[in-house]
Parts: structure tokens; C-alpha cells; sequence
């Protein structure tokens, strides 16, 4: 049961500061793309939080659609606001969190408990699975027998991306049998289902508040609200009282069944997801469990199928090709969701175009970019762990064509300058002004890191797919020599990656400048990928530079801090952040793969899984329960970028199942 999981509970100390609390960010998710988010202060900090933020039309076409619900307590003449907001010049007005006792993660369901004098009241929050539905509610739990509470409905219309402006028309709202109706000029409908209550109609735009994360990262911050009306509830101790909000034609409105509902299926995902461990399974990656799931979502795809797939991060990525194949392994096999792996490969098989994947898409979502060299090798290794689980030759019998034809591209080239070079079967890739790697940062027109040429990584994965397709054509009863006599081409060739200095490999080869002897991360996937080219004695040389030079508590740092153009703090502007972004940032989910590497050097696996362990404390620091895209270079290694990423917490896991088997063998 999900009540099994260790109490994460913050107490006074951290509530009562309005910076720890704003620092840390609590987030919701339906399964269809729709989520909720906010803080721990209750206040908003990023045009991101809401208690409804969901697709309107396409599955990337997200809109913030219910802002906040400011709850004020009543009793015997006096209020007490529940809520804080933080205004422009820096003025937070009211203090709420002066009276927030603790908060506390049930599962995924964020609670708080607000205590004055001798009373106290809890607040739950939650989203209802595959509906883009969420609930609020609340409910006395001593001191006080009856209380009144006053909630203050701020909604919103707009793309979760920008702001608001106060507009000289506002929203329709009427009272229905289920509770209250908004009405948007553009045709949005959001309905508002309360338990007891009275209804005060109130139309009012709260202009000026001030989103704090926003100013910190140079973009506008300054974001309004429309006061659609108070309900105002009458609490008794024990009992539930609260409201739903969505945009669904119709709910069945039960507070209780609902949040049990949410508590069911959190139990349900952690207890198919322990199944794949033999040994009892650390709390924090239990909780790991619950965050995967928040990234797995159905939607319709460019295909026009309605298909599953996985969202990069929270709170503004979409579905990303390169992310979703590094992801899946992590967030579907080592989950025991191994259904939900087959439904996105075969669904990516579909959008298969000149050899590439999708890098993402755009738009709504309905539209494909194939800008990006690695989403495709990605695919084979994949397609690998799918195999390695599920032993499924059938589904990679109905894709072995589409593996053929992804290979076929390559070795004749696509996009973008992307093929092999027929002098040493390596990978060359790149055109001026495009990036195709992960390190994909863009600023206008410059490229930060534009890696033209031959990237070790792309050739580690070149390399690690042919092998992997060699061995799919065997099991198929297919002929595998060709792809193994590519595969030794490559492997051979790969020894011009080696430096000279036992420093590890070069990050490129024959780019326009020459080889490029930065030292990066990218060497690492050369061997923690299952099928390497190197010996063991360059093995450790790898991980023994990434070690020295880049490996931190929480990830490996992008550039070494010995670089000229190592960047130790992810801040500013967006050209300052993105000029940070691949120069010494620190990425987490290149910290599995260092575990996996050192374990192939070492043979230690215990150890290797130590690797991971200071991550369970992250889970605590900013995006609660889940793990961060990226931190500083610097110590102490602050948290950045979204607060939930998806190959950040799938690397992870996928790392510690792997190196959990290794411990069995």
C-alpha cells in the first residue's frame, strides 16, 4: 500500500520559510497530458502552476485553466488566509504559510496541514486518472467541531507557455446542478462540482502576480488571474467538503471515491513495480515507481492513432523521440509495464522517416521534426531491453523491416549530413546551424555546441545497434554477417577515439577544426551501453577521467571545470542559461550510466548502486518525489531546469534494476 512508503512530512522549519517552501514543487498528472503543479507555499512561482493545466485541442496544446483556489478559514468573527501570493515589487500578501503546521506526500498527493490556536484543517490534492479532472479538498481534524471556509476560484484561459493579459471581457459563469459553469469567450467550457456549498458570484481580475522562478530566468513574469466566484463550504470535523474542477462533460463527483481511487492505483504501480526486484526495494526508488508513471501518457499521435508515449519533463516538455527511447527502458520494463514499452515502439515504427525518429514535435503535437542523429540508435536499444524482458519475437518480427531500413539510411546517408563514411564506417553527422545531438542547446542562430563531425557517442550507439541488430537478425533466423562485419568495421575504427594520454576518448572526430579533445560526458556511453568497442583497459580509462573530472553527487558535469569554457552555474537570461546549458551543467541521467559503466569496470555492483544513492535525497530538494533535469557545476550542485524529468528518474531506475539483477547473478 502506498501508506507503506516512508512519511515525507516538512514541519515548520521548512514551511514557515517562504523561500525553502517555494523551492520545493509539488505536481499532478492525469496520464492524457494534463497536470497540476505548485508549491509548497501555495503561492505560484512559474506560469506553470495550476490546479488545471490541460490539452485543448492538440496533445501538446496545454492551457492553464484554473490558477489557484485561496482558501480562507472563518470562525467565531475572524479569518485566517490559507494561501500565499506573491505580488509585483515583491510583496507577498497574504502570509499563509505563517500557519502551515506541515506538508506531507501521500504517495504522490500533496497535504497540508494549516493549524491555528487549538484548530487545525488538512487540505488534499489530487487528479483523477485518464480525466482532466482535478480535486481540492478539505476537512477539520481538531479544535473545532464547525468552521466556515471561503474559497476564491481564480481561473485562467491561456497557452501554459505565456501570460495572461487582463482582457475587457471576462468569463461567463452560471450555476448548474453539479456546482458552477465557466464559459470562455473562445468556447472552453469548465465545469466546478462542490459538495455543500453557497455560491457568491464575484467577476474580478487579480492583476500583478509576481512569478518569481520566471524573473529568475530572465522571461516575463508578471501573470493575472479571473476571480470566477467563492464557494463558500461549512466544515464539520471529519468530514470531507471540497470541490472538483474540469473539463469533462460530466464526472461522478465523490470526494471519498476519488482520492481512494488515487490511492489504489498508486499501491497498484508500486506493487507491479517492486515484482521486478528480488530483494526489498529502498523507499526512494519505490517512490521512483510513482514518478515514472507521471511521464507515461496516451495521446494521439502525427500517425493519427491514439498511441502511448512519454512526456521529456514537467513542467514544459513535450513528447521529445530522443528522450522517450533513452526513457523507456527505465519508465516502462523496469516498472513491469512492459505492455506500454511494446505499444511505443511499434508506434514510433510508424513516424520512421529517411531512417530517422521524430526529435519532437511541434505545434499542437501533430507535426514531426527528425532534427537529431541519435533518436533513431536510440530505438535499437530500446527495442533491446524490450526483447531482453519480454522475449516478444513477434512484435520484432512485424519492426525488423523498419530496423533494416533505419540501418539502410545510415550506411547511405540522410538529413541533415548524417552517414557513414565510407573510409571508416564511422557516423559523421551535422550542416551548419543545426544541432542533432543531445547537447542540442541553440541561441538564435549560434549552435553552442554544434559537434559537427564524427560524436563519440553517436558512434558508441552506432556500434551498440548493429550488434543489436546482428543478434536480431539470428534470433529471426535472418541472416546477421552483414551487420557483424559492419559492427567490426566500426569497432576497429573506434580505436581512433582512443587519446594517446589515457585521458579517456576524444568527444569528436574530423569535425571542421579537427578532432575535439574536450572532456565530456559523451565517452561514457562508449561503456555503459551493453555492446561496447573498446577494451577493458580503455574502459577504465574512461571511467576513470569521467570520474575525476566530471562525476558529482547528483550527475556527471557536461564539460570538465578544467575547460576555458566551463560554465559552473546555471542562471540568467535565456542566452546565458542555454550558453550554460552543455558548458559544465550537471546532467542526472548520465549518473545510471556512469553506475553501469563503473560496474564493467569494477564487477562490483553493490557499489555501483551506491552511485545513485545520494539522488534519494534530491527527491526532497525541489520537485518532490521526483528527480531534476539538471544542476549546477558548482557545489553545492543547486537544482535547475524542469523539477521532473524523464530520463533523469528512468536512467536511474533502469540503472538500479540492471545492477540489482547483476547482484543476483
Amino acid at each position: 500500500m502506498v501508506e507503506s512508503l516512508r512519511a515525507v512530512r516538512f514541519g515548520r522549519a521548512i514551511c514557515g520559510d517562504l523561500r525553502q517552501a517555494e523551492q520545493r514543487e509539488w505536481l499532478l498528472t492525469n496520464g492524457k497530458g494534463a497536470y497540476a503543479a505548485g508549491t509548497m507555499a501555495t503561492s505560484l512561482t512559474r506560469r506553470y502552476h495550476g490546479l488545471l493545466i490541460a490539452p485543448l485541442t492538440g496533445a501538446l496544446d496545454r492551457h492553464l485553466m484554473m490558477a489557484k483556489a485561496d482558501a480562507t478559514l472563518r470562525f467565531d468573527g475572524r479569518e485566517w488566509p490559507l494561501f500565499t501570493n506573491r505580488w509585483y515589487g515583491n510583496v507577498v500578501d497574504p502570509h499563509g504559510c505563517d500557519y502551515l503546521e506541515s506538508f506531507t506526500l501521500l504517495g504522490r498527493m500533496p497535504v497540508w496541514r494549516f493549524a491555528i490556536g487549538h484548530m487545525s484543517l488538512e487540505m488534499r490534492i489530487w487528479m483523477e486518472h485518464g480525466q482532466a479532472t482535478t480535486y481540492v479538498a478539505y476537512r477539520l481534524t481538531g479544535g473545532q467541531d464547525v468552521a466556515g471556509l471561503n474559497v476564491n476560484m481564480l481561473a485562467n484561459r491561456r497557452d501554459h507557455h505565456g501570460i495572461m493579459h487582463v482582457r475587457d471581457s471576462t468569463a461567463s459563469v452560471t450555476e448548474s446542478d453539479c456546482g458552477l459553469c465557466v464559459e470562455w469567450p473562445e468556447g472552453d467550457r469548465l465545469s466546478i462540482h462542490t459538495t455543500d456549498a453557497r455560491f457568491e458570484p464575484l467577476q474580478h481580475w487579480y492583476e500583478g502576480f509576481l512569478l518569481s522562478t520566471e524573473e529568475q530566468r530572465g522571461l516575463a513574469s508578471i501573470d493575472n488571474n479571473l476571480s470566477v466566484g467563492r464557494i463558500n463550504f461549512e466544515l464539520r470535523q471529519d468530514e470531507w467538503a471540497g470541490f472538483a474542477v474540469t473539463l469533462e462533460n460530466s464526472i461522478d463527483f465523490d470526494l471519498e471515491l476519488s482520492m481512494q481511487r488515487f490511492f489504489d492505483r498508486d499501491a497498484n504501480l508500486i506493487d507491479s513495480g517492486k515484482g521486478k526486484f528480488a530483494n526489498p526495494v529502498p523507499d526512494w526508488i519505490r517512490r521512483l515507481l510513482l514518478s515514472a508513471d507521471d511521464f507515461l501518457i496516451k495521446r494521439v499521435l502525427p500517425s493519427n492513432k491514439t498511441g502511448d508515449s512519454i512526456i521529456a519533463g514537467y513542467p514544459w516538455f513535450g513528447d521529445w523521440g530522443r528522450d522517450t527511447m533513452i526513457s523507456l527502458p527505465g519508465l516502462t520494463i523496469a516498472t513491469g509495464r512492459s505492455d506500454i514499452a511494446r505499444a511505443i515502439l511499434l508506434g514510433y515504427a510508424e513516424l520512421a522517416d529517411q531512417g530517422q525518429l521524430p526529435n519532437r514535435f511541434i505545434g499542437a503535437g501533430e507535426e514531426a521534426e527528425y532534427n537529431t542523429v541519435d533518436a533513431a540508435l536510440w530505438y535499437f536499444e530500446a527495442w533491446r531491453a524490450y526483447v531482453d524482458a519480454t522475449q516478444d519475437e513477434k512484435a520484432l518480427k512485424r519492426c525488423f523491416k523498419v530496423l533494416e531500413k533505419i540501418i539502410d539510411w545510415h550506411l547511405k546517408g540522410t538529413r541533415y549530413g548524417i552517414g557513414v563514411d565510407p573510409d571508416d564506417h564511422l557516423l559523421r553527422a551535422g550542416e551548419p546551424g543545426v544541432q542533432l545531438t543531445w547537447m542540442d542547446a541553440k541561441v538564435g542562430e549560434w549552435v553552442v555546441t554544434p559537434r559537427m563531425g564524427k560524436p563519440v557517442e553517436i558512434n558508441a550507439l552506432w556500434y551498440n545497434a548493429l550488434t543489436i541488430m546482428a543478434d536480431f537478425a539470428l534470433r529471426l533466423g535472418r541472416s546477421e554477417q552483414p551487420y557483424r562485419d559492419i559492427a567490426s568495421a566500426v569497432g576497429d575504427s573506434f580505436k581512433r577515439f582512443k587519446r594517446v594520454d589515457g585521458q579517456g576518448l576524444y568527444d569528436l572526430l574530423d569535425g571542421p577544426t579537427g578532432d575535439d579533445a574536450s572532456i565530456r560526458p559523451n565517452q561514457i556511453l562508449a561503456v555503459s551501453l551493453p555492446h561496447t568497442a573498446l577494451d577493458q583497459t580503455t574502459c577504465r580509462d574512461v571511467v576513470q577521467v569521467c570520474g575525476k573530472e566530471l562525476l558529482c553527487s547528483y550527475g556527471l558535469r557536461s564539460l570538465s571545470p578544467h575547460d576555458k569554457a566551463y560554465r559552473g552555474h546555471y542562471r540568467g537570461g535565456v542566452a546565458d542559461r542555454d550558453g550554460a546549458y552543455h558548458q559544465g551543467t550537471v546532467w542526472a541521467w548520465l549518473l545510471g550510466h556512469y553506475a553501469l559503466a563503473e560496474y564493467r569496470v569494477d564487477g562490483d555492483a553493490q557499489a555501483a548502486q551506491q552511485r545513485l544513492a545520494p539522488l534519494a535525497d534530491h527527491l526532497w530538494d525541489s520537485g518532490l518525489g521526483s528527480i531534476s533535469e539538471i544542476f549546477d557545476g558548482d557545489p553545492p550542485h543547486a537544482a535547475a531546469g524542469t523539477p521532473a524529468q524523464a530520463w533523469s528518474v528512468a536512467c536511474t531506475l533502469d540503472a538500479w534494476w540492471r545492477l540489482e539483477q547483476a547482484k543476483q547473478d
